[in-house]
């Protein structure tokens, strides 16, 4: 290996992680625009008060557009040195809106409490459309994921001035 040349770190990953950053934040900024403002079902934080939920809502929502913000910067690599993957990315995409949508939906909703999707009715209904919603998005994004695998080699070597 010269000297001159330097280890790019594979296309593959970069893509899959750009997408899940991209995908994680998406689902966040739906959940916090549709249930949390439009809505009004629920704050991030509902076991305090309306002040408290509301707070904790912007940090839910800054998170959320730090993700996005992280992901496109890392597309906008990809872009410059035109490795797009879009299957890989589309596919990361939909693993992190996915992986989003089910650690919601079962750990924050189920075990830590911290709000429900609605209050004073039978949540069997929206927790099960929530939930299968999130298993669709990460088996459409695991098999797109999954399918594009082979489509480059893992790493590559640029010159170093590249």
């Amino acid at each position: 290996m010269s000297s001159t040349l330097r280890t790019r770190r594979s296309p593959r990953l970069r893509n899959l992680v750009s997408g899940l950053l991209f995908g994680i934040g998406l689902a966040a900024f739906v959940d916090e625009v549709i249930f949390h403002q439009l809505l009004q079902w629920h704050h991030f934080y509902d076991r305090s008060t309306t002040s408290v939920g509301l707070f904790s809502d912007g940090l839910f929502h800054a998170f959320g557009w730090f993700a996005v913000v992280a992901g496109l910067f890392l597309f906008a690599d990809l872009r410059r040195w035109h490795e797009t993957l879009w299957q890989r990315w589309i596919g990361g995409v939909l693993l992190g809106a996915g992986v989003f949508q089910l650690y919601d939906g079962t750990v924050q909703h189920k075990l830590l409490g911290l709000h429900q999707i609605r209050y004073e009715v039978d949540l069997l209904a929206y927790d099960t459309v929530w939930n299968v919603i999130a298993g669709l998005l990460i088996l459409a994004g695991a098999w797109l994921t999954c399918r594009t695998r082979t489509a480059v080699p893992r790493e590559r070597e640029t010159p170093a001035d590249a």
